[in-house]
């Protein structure tokens, strides 16, 4: 049986203001956003009926918005306010929440200066990213061919629509291949991160993660570098050179649909799921639901 399409779903929609039905929520076929990917937008899950890091997730929208030239006619309290409200029309308390802001149709061309911004917001019940057996097991990772650019070629720090087209490829070449996801390294041949998530190393007790400076540097990723240092776990951010993953004990993902996820395998390098993996694990769970 095929799955529900998320155009049929059930509940409502925010956008530009209101609330609409969800089969109502649509946008023309020469919207500027879909010919020239001039969108930016957020991944938050909510738990306990409470979004987590709403706040900041909000504030990293609009620097992207910003970042691509966009200036919103919605306030970031309006954002987060209809964020809320959206949540509980669902009838959900543990979900997934995805604000987005584009261009729309005025100018259909690369100049697009008048053309209006608009924004949605929609919220579904959303399973773990990764399948629980899988995670547990801890995740087999691919080595993409495909590389993270570098930050004078594109708007690195957005989260930006068109950056993804690459983890998509990344990530359906992986699946095809009988793994869960790629690995991607940087326009230098560095580690980067995976398709959509930030990656973590341990050696020795210590957390090594690459340097943010062409990708984004993860809510998800910046909390758990708080918890380690809460436990007294050193984290040093570095480059990272592929043939260093020989050396490391334990690897795992962060962000907000990966949460955290071990993994036990990148291309030819294996990795245990190990104490400090799963005592983040278990401390970033507490944290997402107010019990940390």
């Amino acid at each position: 049986m095929a799955a529900q399409s998320f155009a049929n779903m059930d509940g409502k929609i925010w956008m530009d203001g209101a609330f609409l039905n969800w089969a109502d929520a649509k946008v023309h076929v020469l919207t500027h956003a879909m010919h020239y990917a001039s969108a930016v937008f957020e991944g938050q899950r909510a738990y306990n009926g409470t979004i987590f890091k709403l706040k900041e997730h909000t504030e990293r929208l609009f620097a992207s918005a910003d970042l691509l030239g966009m200036t919103p006619a919605w306030s970031q309290d309006q954002i987060n306010d209809a964020c809320n409200e959206l949540l509980e029309i669902q009838g959900l308390t543990d979900a997934y929440c995805r604000p987005i802001m584009w261009r729309g149709s005025e100018m259909m061309g690369v100049s697009a200066q008048a053309n209006t911004i608009h924004a949605a917001i929609a919220v579904w019940a959303w399973p773990s990213y990764f399948s629980p057996e899988a995670r547990m097991k801890g995740l087999k990772l691919e080595i993409s061919k495909w590389r993270r650019p570098a930050a004078d070629t594109a708007p690195v720090h957005a989260k930006a629509a068109g950056l993804y087209m690459i983890c998509t490829l990344s990530k359906h070449a992986a699946e095809a291949n009988g793994f869960d996801d790629a690995l991607m390294y940087d326009y230098r041949g560095q580690v980067a991160e995976a398709t959509g998530a930030n990656i973590f190393f341990v050696k020795d007790g210590v957390l090594h993660t690459p340097t943010p400076d062409c990708f984004l540097d993860g809510i998800t990723r910046r909390s758990v570098m708080g918890l380690a240092e809460k436990h007294g776990i050193q984290v040093i951010e570095r480059a990272i050179m592929p043939e260093e993953m020989a050396g490391f004990e334990q690897a795992f993902l962060t962000g907000t649909a990966a949460e955290v996820s071990p993994i036990s395998e990148i291309g030819p390098y294996n990795f245990e799921v190990g104490e400090i993996t799963k005592r983040l694990m278990l401390d970033y769970d507490a944290l997402v639901r107010g019990e940390g």
